[in-house]
């Protein structure tokens, strides 16, 4: 029996969890749209102010959920990169503090790598597996070969999948967040507008996104003023667009993969991120993994966005291979998976 407990604050939620052998025992996010949705996006300094706010009601709300007390908690892991430095530095100063006071081992987790393994608990997936994480901040393929061992695929060179919603959301005024709402209009609309697929006939599986976005904005300067079936018709088409673009380049990653992947056994193909619970690309990668004789596996959709529990089951797996870290461990904005 080991309570484990994750807390996440890279962007804009804050989120703690506990789980306890691959059970989630309480999974608690608190956040900030109506903090944000003035905006239209994230702003980081309201983002880490409302961290401080909010994190030590997450906490107690988690231990309340889970039943149990502090001093029952066994491993603390937190969120230490990559992120909007002062969220990170939010959620990795209070697990650091918590795991003092307690006594108990701290595990300082990639944020990406919470993304990757989220499967695992799910799942149980086996590894190796090829991911496709996307999300606001990041896009990209990686091949999952085991803790600490990934090698990166593919990636966006400019905007992340997540980021590109968002802001053609917020350039049809549809508020914050804008992905599930671009998702919510698209279901209505018909993609009748022509926009471009930035590197798709390329030979590898990089995205490129910053064309894309410029071309919507440029649609919707063309088509002002918009009424309500032009703005779905145009979500729908930017929709469509970004699920072909990734459709292709899964299968080009898929290749790539299996010129590093030569074992034997079924292959796994992951979804993850934020972006992976839009219903839409969900379908269109479906297709992608049947054709190429896949098994794919993506997290329910509330453990597609940021939370607690993909902190806590890096950190569980960090813990049961002795690699937890000290309490000198630095915050950082940036931090590949790549990096050891």
């Amino acid at each position: 029996m080991v309570f484990v407990l994750g807390i996440e604050s890279s962007c804009d939620d804050t989120c703690v969890a506990i789980i306890n052998n691959n059970e989630i025992l309480a999974n608690v996010i608190i956040s900030q749209h109506i903090e944000q949705k003035p905006y239209a996006g994230v702003v980081p300094e309201i983002a880490a102010r409302s961290h401080v706010t909010n994190i030590q009601t997450a906490f107690l709300r988690a231990l309340e959920e889970a039943k149990i007390r502090s001093d029952q908690i066994d491993v603390v892991a937190a969120s230490c990169g990559p992120g909007l430095i002062g969220g990170v530095m939010v959620g990795c100063v209070f697990g650091k503090t918590l795991a003092s006071i307690l006594k108990k081992p701290f595990i300082a987790v990639n944020h990406l790598e919470g993304h990757a393994l989220m499967v695992r608990l799910v799942y149980k997936l086996d590894y190796p597996y090829l991911l496709l994480l996307v999300s606001g901040g990041h896009s990209q393929f990686i091949q999952v070969r085991g803790l600490g061992r990934y090698k990166i695929l593919g990636t966006t060179l400019d905007d992340a999948v997540g980021e590109a919603f968002d802001k053609v959301a917020k350039m049809l005024n549809l508020g914050f967040p804008g992905g599930p709402e671009i998702e919510r209009r698209a279901s209505k609309g018909f993609p009748i507008y022509d926009l471009p697929k930035p590197l798709i006939n390329q030979d590898h599986c990089n995205l490129s996104l910053s064309g894309l976005k410029t071309a919507a904005k440029l649609l919707i300067e063309k088509l002002a003023p918009m009424d309500e079936q032009k703005i779905n018709d145009v979500c729908a088409s930017f929709q469509q667009v970004v699920a072909q673009m990734l459709r292709v380049k899964t299968l080009k990653a898929m290749q790539l993969y299996e010129q590093f992947e030569t074992g034997g056994g079924e292959r796994s193909f992951v979804l993850s991120g934020g972006v992976g619970a839009n219903l839409y690309i969900r379908q269109m990668l479906t297709q992608s993994a049947a054709e190429m004789g896949y098994n794919f596996l993506v997290p329910p959709i509330n453990l597609c966005t940021d939370n607690g529990v993909m902190i806590a089951q890096a950190g569980w797996e960090r813990f049961c291979a002795q690699k937890q870290n000290d309490l000198l461990f630095r915050p950082r904005a940036r931090w590949s998976l790549e990096e050891k």
